[in-house]
């Protein structure tokens, strides 16, 4: 069986490019496709080969690549995917609406419906250029809107990583999903039960992430916070910080799963489709502060794997982080819940399932997916 991995763009490393990591791992024949690649600012793929679109050839490209809306579906569609039998999109935007062959299967791991189409003035309200050109925006923005309903009903089968996006694809789309919850690397993370005091965020610096309101919050407490990433917001939310807050900007791997390993607790202000950092801190034995919305619903267990705020407010954080404070917490259970739901394991395991269901397929090697925790 001939397998595509087609992914929106390897521009970046977040939540869904982490997720397309592990699918390449576990397809280690597959043919990787994607619209524009940066190696040194993606995943690691090792030395497997990168098919990307005609954008690619675009000066600056691949940082400026948010601009080029407008011609992704066009250069999706442009790709020959026709001699593949089984196509694997990962996206959260325009990867689902490649071309395939009338016989092919093609199963969309949809992270999100395109969320700065359907919601714009969350994702794209603190970007000066939206703003400034905002009325010609929302009319190419229109047009686009026609061309994702349209391409999204390509795939044969919608996986979505928690009910909260099935509702979305369903009621945008008109597109039923299965629920797979997503995994993480757990070979990426260590556990540590001996806690540092500080706070931790891990996050790209844009606005819908609301990370202006953690640190007005803890403007408030005093109490040491650590921001990991980057980002148009970056330089406004350092404006406002005061001194025990921290900007790290970009952290390796190895940093990061220290910095997750050692924190009192993670906080997560934004309305997250799914998630995979409370998962991550979960995994390193540390619980979680999050809004009480969204893909968290379906990962935490409120005052055993951390508590939920009910508004964006820093006044919400901050009565949060109190009671947070006053609860004493199972390090080790954390762990090991998270490991329970969220490893490679279970994961693959619901996805071979599937795909036998879809397609016939069946695994060709033998991978193993049962990697414990590395101890600190």
């Amino acid at each position: 069986m001939k397998i595509a991995l087609v992914h929106d763009y390897l521009t970046q490393r977040g939540g869904a490019e982490r997720v397309f990591e592990l699918l390449c791992n576990y397809f280690p024949e597959a043919d990787i496709f994607t619209s524009l690649y940066d190696p040194q600012q993606t995943i690691e793929l090792g030395d497997r080969l990168v098919n990307t679109t005609q954008l690619q050839n675009i000066p600056g490209a691949t940082k400026y690549f948010r601009l080029l809306a407008p011609f992704y579906y066009p250069a999706f569609r442009a790709l020959d995917l026709q001699d593949y039998d089984l196509i694997i999109s990962s996206t959260s935007s325009f990867a689902k609406g490649v071309r395939k062959h009338p016989d092919a299967t093609h199963i969309c791991f949809c992270h999100n419906v395109t969320r700065f189409l359907w919601d714009t003035q969350t994702y794209l309200r603190e970007y000066k250029d939206y703003r400034l050109y905002s009325p010609m925006i929302k009319k190419i923005f229109n047009r686009l809107r026609e061309f994702d309903i349209t391409y999204a009903q390509e795939p044969d089968l919608y996986v979505a990583n928690s009910t909260t996006v099935a509702e979305r694809i369903q009621t945008i789309y008109g597109k039923p999903a299965q629920v797979i919850h997503y995994p993480i690397n757990t070979s990426k993370f260590i556990f540590d039960d001996r806690k540092e005091d500080y706070f931790y965020v891990s996050s790209r610096m844009i606005s819908y992430k609301r990370i202006d309101i953690i640190v007005e919050a803890f403007n408030w407490l005093g109490w040491t916070l650590l921001i990991a990433g980057e980002g148009p917001e970056r330089e406004r939310l350092e404006a406002k910080a005061l001194n025990n807050i921290r900007f790290l900007g970009y952290v390796s791997d190895k940093e990061r799963k220290q910095l997750m390993a050692k924190a009192r607790g993670v906080i997560i202000a934004a309305l997250e489709d799914y998630g995979l950092v409370p998962i991550e801190a979960n995994v390193s034995g540390t619980p979680v502060i999050a809004y009480g919305a969204g893909g968290v619903l379906d990962t935490q267990i409120p005052g055993k794997t951390g508590i939920f705020f009910n508004k964006q407010t820093p006044e919400s954080i901050h009565a949060a982080l109190i009671e947070f404070n006053q609860l004493t917490w199972d390090y080790a259970q954390i762990r090991h819940y998270a490991l329970s739901k969220f490893s490679e394991a279970v994961f693959f395991g619901k996805v071979t399932q599937l795909m036998q269901q879809m397609c016939g397929f069946k695994p060709d090697h033998s991978l193993n997916l049962s990697i414990p925790v590395e101890q600190s």
